[in-house]
């Protein structure tokens, strides 16, 4: 089955978000938690946005990443919190860059995850119509949802037929890797591009009428309560700024 960053189906179960809405957190968690935007004024909001991931995987059924989640950033948290005062030297920057990277990336790497595995092409493309983003960015962003996969599972096809004719590193023909799986990577990567765009043009991305979709978007009680959320966190990092 082709790998997408982009869920084809609805969601079939758990709580529903608008697109609009995802899109807000990833803009929220990367402008807080990963760019550190607010300063120590964020210090305690922080690990609450972190949580935000954890607590939208859940509300989609995803217990098992949820779990993977939250400990490994528990694990970054309590290294920053515990581990930083008492150690020296080498292994106190190890612990540093280690624990800290973790604990900026990890939430909007999460994030991501979650909002291109929860929704579809067809979603996003109306949420960002009804953003009113002009279609110089919408077209090439449904052109890459689509491209990136599909390069993907041709690099894996290429990879199997080289394995099959002993063209692998440690194997007798290790020298001609380059020659037979990078060159028809290039090519493969041409002719898909140049079939998903005439793809997207015939399906009426570039056509200046309205488009029409099937899928039904709109705000809830969910989306209420994470737009809330992000007005307080603004809120409060504004209020700060002015307070000092």
């Amino acid at each position: 089955m082709r790998r997408e960053f982009l869920s084809s189906e609805q969601q079939k179960k758990g709580i529903h978000f608008d697109p609009r809405t995802k899109l807000l957190l990833i803009l929220i968690i990367s402008v807080f938690v990963l760019g550190g935007a607010g300063g120590n004024a964020m210090y305690f909001l922080r690990p609450v946005l972190s949580l935000v991931p954890f607590a939208m995987l859940i509300s989609v059924g995803r217990g098992f990443h949820a779990a993977l989640y939250i400990i490994a950033y528990t694990v970054c948290y309590v290294a920053q919190l515990i581990l930083l005062p008492i150690l020296t030297g080498f292994t106190n920057f190890l612990v540093l860059i280690l624990a800290g990277t973790f604990c900026r990336f990890l939430p909007g790497f999460i994030i991501a995850y979650f909002v291109v595995t929860t929704t579809t092409v067809s979603e996003f493309m109306a949420g960002m119509e009804r953003m009113h983003m002009p279609s110089k960015i919408t077209i090439p962003l449904s052109v890459v949802f689509r491209f990136a996969p599909t390069v993907l599972e041709e690099a894996a096809s290429i990879s199997d037929a080289m394995k099959m004719r002993g063209i692998r590193f440690g194997g007798k023909k290790s020298s001609k890797i380059l020659e037979y799986r990078l060159i028809p990577m290039i090519t493969c990567s041409v002719k898909i591009g140049e079939e998903l765009s005439a793809a997207a043009l015939t399906r009426g991305l570039g056509a200046p009428l309205k488009r029409t979709n099937i899928c039904e978007i709109g705000f809830h009680f969910p989306d209420v309560i994470i737009f809330i959320l992000c007005g307080v966190t603004v809120a409060w990092a504004i209020f700060s700024a002015f307070s000092i």
